[in-house]
């Protein structure tokens, strides 16, 4: 994939069909439930003499039921059969389907149109262990946030096409129903056929041996998740924004009707901003992560949530108009513009934040379990909606009104996100790292790529300042245990964020001798358990930019853990505010710019047989040139 062009993939058959299979899928499915959502908020009495308000949040939660039944034997399917064949059994089943829902449409019988929906979750229940999956297969490291990225959002533009269409097409009169049942079945014929181009993605576990129990199943697969910490609070993360995004979009249609006084097309303006931000966000992700898979947006994400979920309770709150409009005439009124803007915002910082975990989760997991745990998810998805559904019932009944729904939502999601922040720091800590390469300083990378993705090496790089490790970390695609220095590793502020690193503090043997060795023994373990392993051989911060004489410490490391090492250099970096050298720091750092430019280089890894300390402060020196 082109790095400035990730929808160079829709022209490509590993990834074109596949993604216009899963598009029509979300498209098919939103068409429908808007469709029935939207006939029982306008014309329930037609229909039904049950509450609106509980058939809104019953509806969404029957059609992730099936998510929380059948994920596990979905996620045993998706490993042990090849997944293009397993597409077009289910593009299949989409089309009987959707042939169930037209006799209902026709017959008026809502029930069955309520059965079609389980149907459809089956549907989808049974695609998303494939859908995931299916990526890190066909696409490169450095094409999956990309990839992603471009899933999340024609997903996102698949719902709104899907929810515009369903809320029009179902009150057109007098052919609304007919052509609602008419269009669904036209939707699924054409996803099948998208569905015979989808090129052979081969079963990672053709042997593996199927549980048909769903419930032992599901017991072994989220304790296999659990196994992996980051990996598992990834999935805990994913689960909470759909628990987030579940009980905000079920309100919509009576918030539109009963607050905000709009006929359905504003309901419909509601999905289209809310869905656009989704996309927005999720193709942003690419540009702001590097391409590469960067967790740090994921608390810029949560806090966005927070932001403008509280923001919309506000707006809701100081919006007065009664009279009834329709989309021109609410877009008109006085605090309309808030409203929206908050929708559009929930939406992009949802799409930062749930593209970044979904990438994490493929990568770092078993890759023979890939299906299987996206199907553990999936199962913690349909539990986290089914409760935003139950919540949302429960709160209504006890006289909330939505716009304190809103609010709700808001503080849990604060509070979900520091739980889980505080029990993975590695998530914040990277979004730290990403503010400062994104703020202060502006970091471009050459050669990063050359960071191994996986198994031990040994990282050396020049020593100019104190945030060389965060800036180091933020560039690579996996966590780095950092030797540094006792003294830096206890800077106020800076030593919360070494420690969650595990950074490694070491002292010379004339200050503190235990200090030294015990440092040298936490190296050769982390190097044995197959981590990266960071020094600034240096041992001290340069005073004048140069870089000083490489002491004997690297080559001890080696003598105990023959790995690669790999030359790292840092340049620009000097004379900014956090370099020590003679003078005023903040005269130094405002004569260079407040908005520094500067680069970390990477260079060909050095056997560890040939990595002398002289030799390797040669390379550094080559990598580093003439730019302090």
């Amino acid at each position: 994939m082109s790095q400035s062009n990730q929808f160079s993939l829709l022209s490509q058959r590993r990834f074109g069909p596949f993604f216009w299979t899963q598009f029509l899928g979300a498209l098919n499915d939103n068409v429908f439930k808007t469709a029935l959502l939207t006939i029982i908020t306008y014309d329930a009495l037609s229909w039904t003499d049950m509450d609106s308000g509980f058939l809104n949040n019953l509806i969404p939660g029957l059609f992730i039921l099936p998510f929380f039944l059948f994920s596990a034997t979905a996620g045993q399917l998706a490993d042990k059969l090849e997944k293009s064949r397993l597409a077009r059994f289910v593009k299949l089943l989409e089309i009987a389907i959707m042939a169930v829902a037209a006799f209902g449409w026709m017959t008026h019988h809502l029930w069955l149109l309520v059965a079609a929906v389980i149907g459809m979750g089956l549907h989808s229940t049974l695609f998303g262990p494939v859908k995931y999956a299916y990526l890190p297969q066909q696409l490169k490291p450095e094409e999956l946030v990309g990839g992603n990225g471009v899933i999340e959002m024609g997903t996102f533009v698949g719902i709104l096409i899907g929810e515009v269409v369903g809320a029009v097409l179902v009150v057109y009169k007098p052919w609304g129903l007919e052509l609602v049942a008419a269009v669904t079945i036209a939707i699924a014929l054409l996803g099948w056929l998208m569905s015979l181009r989808i090129p052979l993605s081969p079963a990672p576990a053709p042997d593996l041996k199927i549980n048909w129990n769903p419930f032992t199943e599901t017991a072994r697969n989220l304790a296999f998740s659990r196994r992996n910490r980051p990996v598992f609070l990834s999935m805990l993360g994913n689960s909470w924004f759909w628990f987030y995004g579940a009980i905000m979009l079920a309100q919509f249609p009576l918030y539109a009707k009963n607050y905000l006084h709009g006929d359905h097309s504003v309901f419909v303006l509601l999905l289209t901003v809310f869905s656009v931000g989704i996309g927005t966000g999720s193709l942003l992700c690419e540009r702001l992560s590097g391409h590469k898979v960067e967790i740090g947006l994921v608390p810029f994400g949560a806090i966005g949530l927070s932001i403008f979920g509280f923001d919309l309770y506000l707006a809701s709150t100081s919006y007065t108009h009664t009279g009834l409009v329709d989309l021109l005439g609410f877009v008109a009124q006085h605090g309309a513009p808030r409203i929206l803007f908050d929708c559009v915002m929930i939406g992009v910082f949802g799409g930062l934040y749930i593209v970044p975990l979904f990438a994490l989760i493929q990568t770092r997991c078993d890759p023979q379990h890939v299906s299987r745990t996206i199907a553990g998810m999936n199962i913690m998805n349909s539990l986290f909606m089914v409760v935003a559904a139950l919540l949302a019932m429960v709160l209504l009944r006890a006289g909330f009104t939505i716009p304190e729904i809103f609010l709700t939502t808001a503080i849990l999601n604060a509070l979900v996100a520091t739980y889980i922040f505080s029990l993975v720091p590695e998530f914040l800590m990277r979004f730290l790292a990403w503010i400062l390469i994104h703020t202060i300083h502006r970091v471009r990378t050459v050669n990063t790529e050359r960071i191994p993705v996986e198994g031990a090496a040994v990282l050396v790089c020049n020593h100019v300042s104190y945030v060389d490790a965060i800036v180091i970390m933020a560039a690579s695609p996996r966590p780095i245990r950092f030797v540094m220095d006792h003294r830096i590793f206890k800077i106020p502020v800076l030593a919360w964020i070494f420690r969650t690193a595990k950074a490694i503090p070491i002292a010379p043997a004339k200050e503190d001798p235990w200090l030294m060795e015990k440092a040298y023994v936490d190296i050769a373990q982390a190097l044995h358990e197959g981590d990266l392993v960071c020094i600034f051989p240096e041992g001290k911060l340069t005073s004048n930019g140069e870089i000083n004489e490489f002491k004997g410490g690297v080559k001890k490391i080696l003598d105990r853990s023959p790995v690669p090492v790999l030359p790292m250099a840092l340049r620009g970096l000097w004379g900014s505010l956090l370099t020590r050298g003679n003078g005023n720091p903040f005269h130094r750092s405002f004569k260079r710019g407040l908005f520094s430019r500067l680069e970390l280089v990477v260079g060909e890894p050095v056997a560890a047989a040939e990595a002398s300390p002289e030799y390797l402060k040669q390379r550094v020196a080559d990598l580093r040139g003439e730019w302090k």
